[in-house]
């Protein structure tokens, strides 16, 4: 079994921002709709290339950090599941053209990335040195996940967002999109265009939720380098799937309980692993494979329910 070394690290960061030099550079040249086609192609492939990086580490590493890479992967991606409903909501209150979402998504990608990388590094420091942190985690995620079962989605309003206020306020901004600029100039001078107000709003909303995420990873695996990339990949997976089920992932009606589900389960799964250093009365190792189940059946079930009641819905009319 090799080493996660340095040079593992740095090679993955490359690929990454290769992937992504590659989409501005050849496909962001001209602002075009992302068809059904593209992306169903899309994120097959990411999906794909996530297996083969799961294998990889199944031959590299062990048969255990590539089953935590698969199930944090596919925790990370049902739980953004959630976000793809805000940004498509973000994205119909700027009334953004179909054409110019995808350069959106992309630059968020590398914002989000950052971020990410931020708070998982944080995350592993803190659990390293006080293991108890993930009490606190397990303590959180379950009080997310009833927040969000309650919780009823809301449409955005630009004019209350703070991140737009603070902008408008330090900034001058257009009054129209200029093509898929995110600055221009008006009468000379440097201005904002309304589609950086909308990529400002999507990366404020990509933290509010990996607050959510990055701590539900934890559950699956403290290992750093499993963490970052199973969140990475899901990700990279997002923008395609986003363009893939964007008119129809408001009809999922069941899928925000599901995802509440998912988080109460892992949060609670987090305060009974006896990682987490718990009294041995109140421990319970569950493993990844089982761990990695529930999650599809939690989230198959509930964008399945949502299908049958919404075509059932179909047929009363």
């Amino acid at each position: 079994m090799i080493a996660i070394t340095p040079w593992h690290w740095a090679g993955f960061i490359l690929f990454v921002l290769g992937c992504l030099a590659v989409d501005l550079g050849a496909f962001q040249r001209r602002a075009r709709v992302v068809t059904f086609r593209a992306a169903l192609g899309w994120t097959a492939l990411w999906f794909a290339l996530a297996l083969l990086f799961a294998g990889l580490l199944a031959g590299l590493r062990n048969r255990e950090e590539s089953a935590q890479f698969v199930a944090g992967y596919l925790l990370e991606l049902s739980l953004s599941l959630d976000n793809l409903l805000v940004i498509a909501l973000i994205f119909s209150a700027f009334q953004v053209p179909p054409e110019f979402q995808r350069r959106v998504l992309v630059w968020g990608l590398l914002g989000a990335l950052a971020m990410r990388g931020a708070m998982i590094g944080a995350g592993v420091a803190l659990v390293q040195h006080f293991h108890w942190v993930l009490y606190g985690f397990g303590v959180f995620l379950i009080g997310a996940g009833a927040k969000m079962f309650f919780a009823r989605t809301e449409p955005v309003k630009p004019e209350k967002n703070l991140v737009i206020r603070v902008a408008r306020k330090f900034f001058p901004v257009a009054s129209a999109f200029d093509g898929q600029k995110f600055l221009t100039r008006v009468q000379g001078r440097l201005t904002l265009t309304p589609l950086l107000l909308v990529l400002l709003v999507v990366e404020t909303s990509d933290l509010i939720f990996a607050v959510d995420s990055v701590p539900a990873v934890f559950a699956v695996t403290q290992k750093a380098f499993i963490v970052f990339t199973s969140n990475v990949f899901a990700l990279l997976g997002l923008r395609s799937l986003y363009f893939l089920l964007a008119g129809a992932i408001g009809a999922f009606r069941y899928l925000k309980a599901g995802l509440a589900a998912v988080l109460v389960l892992v949060g609670v799964k987090m305060l009974l692993d006896p990682h987490a250093r718990a009294p041995l009365w109140f421990q319970c190792k569950i493993p990844t494979t089982v761990s990695l189940l529930v999650i599809v059946l939690i989230v198959a079930l509930a964008i399945g329910l949502s299908s049958f009641m919404g075509r059932g819905k179909a047929l009363k009319r």
